[in-house]
Parts: structure tokens; C-alpha cells; sequence
């Protein structure tokens, strides 16, 4: 199939789990990161701002997991550790990426972004058509939030530069799986930089 422009309808800005342990050891967190995380962090702010500009919704996910351990459920059988607990160091929010007024703050307790969460409501709400992805890790939460949301019918976008994996090798085959699953699904910041700069949100059907 060829590949579709890069926002159909009416996009929204997804921030998935960009939280304070993105930079921290693997032996504190529980989970190994590539590194660069601030060059990711530092490209996903100006992408915000551009998408604050543009009028377009933005949601922002955060893994937080009870530190009694009843929500992991098969999340520890691999390679990861206990990982982002309540009030342990590395869960909250990366300072730098918070939510405005009005922007949608998502706690979820599985890897994919629709399970257990009202984020199915809000894209409802919204009117919501294409999905435009950054943060981490790209072979867990952010491949199958895309996943999710490519069997939802939606348009996704994954930003190539704005995400990073558990390591070089399975960040490289995650972004290859999704792009099998939409031909242009992978971009860079560059280019949805310029695709905002150019976007009319149309709010009409939209609660906002």
C-alpha cells in the first residue's frame, strides 16, 4: 500500500512514559535504556511546543505499578525488574515534559496505552485520526501502543528520533515492525516539526 500523508484527520501528540528514570542505571529502575536520553527529551520538547502552537491535543502516559506488585502481572517474567513503583525514585515525570492545563495525564499498569485506561474515550472525544508517538521504550510500551492503535483503525506515527529501546538492536526492530504495519509510520522530528507547522486542527465534532 503506499503510504498515507503524514496526519490524516485530526492528530494527537502522545508522549509515552518519559519519566525521570529514562537516564537513571538499569540496576535502580529496573530496565535498561539506550542512551541519549536527553537529546531524546530535548527533541520531544520542541515538539511539544510545536504542537501547543498547532492547537493539537497531547496526552501523556505514565507507568506507575503498586509497590505491592498485584498490577505487574507478567511484566517480570523477562528480562525487565520491578520498575517504575509509587514514590520510588525515577517514577514521576521527566520535569522538563509536564502536562498543561487541559492536556491529558494517563496512568496505565500495562505496557500498551489502551489497556486499562480511558485513552480509547478520550481519542473518541477528540475525533481522533492519527496518533503521533515519541518516548520509550520503543519495543515495549511505544510498539505496543502502536500496535494497539493500528488494530483500532487509527494512523500512527512513531518519531524516530524522540524515542529509544532497551538497547540499539531492538529499538532498530521495533521501528522496522512498525513501519511493516503502516508504510510511513516512521518518521523524524524534522519532519512532523514541519507538519505542524502547517496543520489546521479541525475542531468542529471535537470536545476539547
Amino acid at each position: 500500500m503506499p503510504a498515507q500523508p503524514l496526519i490524516v484527520g485530526n492528530p494527537v501528540f502522545v508522549v509515552v512514559d518519559m519519566q525521570e528514570s529514562g537516564d537513571m542505571p538499569a540496576e535502580e529502575v529496573g530496565i535498561a535504556h539506550m542512551p541519549g536520553y536527553d537529546e531524546r527529551i530535548s527533541r520531544t520538547r520542541q515538539l511539544l511546543t510545536a504542537a501547543r502552537s498547532a492547537g493539537i491535543p497531547v496526552v501523556f502516559f505514565q507507568e506507575v505499578h503498586r509497590p505491592s506488585g498485584v498490577d505487574f502481572g507478567r511484566e517480570l517474567d523477562g528480562t525487565e525488574g520491578p520498575h517504575c513503583i509509587d514514590g520510588r525514585p525515577g517514577t514521576p515525570l521527566h520535569p522538563d515534559l509536564l502536562p498543561e492545563p487541559g492536556e491529558f495525564h494517563i496512568v496505565k499498569r500495562r505496557y500498551s496505552g489502551f489497556i486499562g485506561t480511558d485513552f480509547e474515550i478520550v481519542l473518541r472525544g477528540l475525533r481522533a485520526s492519527t496518533l503521533i508517538l515519541v518516548g520509550g521504550l520503543t519495543d515495549v510500551c511505544v510498539h505496543y501502543t502502536f500496535a494497539d492503535a493500528h488494530q483500532r483503525d487509527y494512523y500512527v506515527r512513531v518519531v524516530s528520533d524522540c524515542v529509544g529501546g532497551s538497547s540499539q538492536y531492538r529499538h532498530d526492530a521495533a521501528l522496522d515492525a512498525m513501519e511493516y504495519l503502516q508504510t510511513g509510520a516512521v518518521r523524524t522530528s524534522d519532519e512532523i516539526l514541519a507538519a505542524f507547522a502547517t496543520h489546521n486542527q479541525i475542531l468542529e465534532g471535537a470536545a476539547r
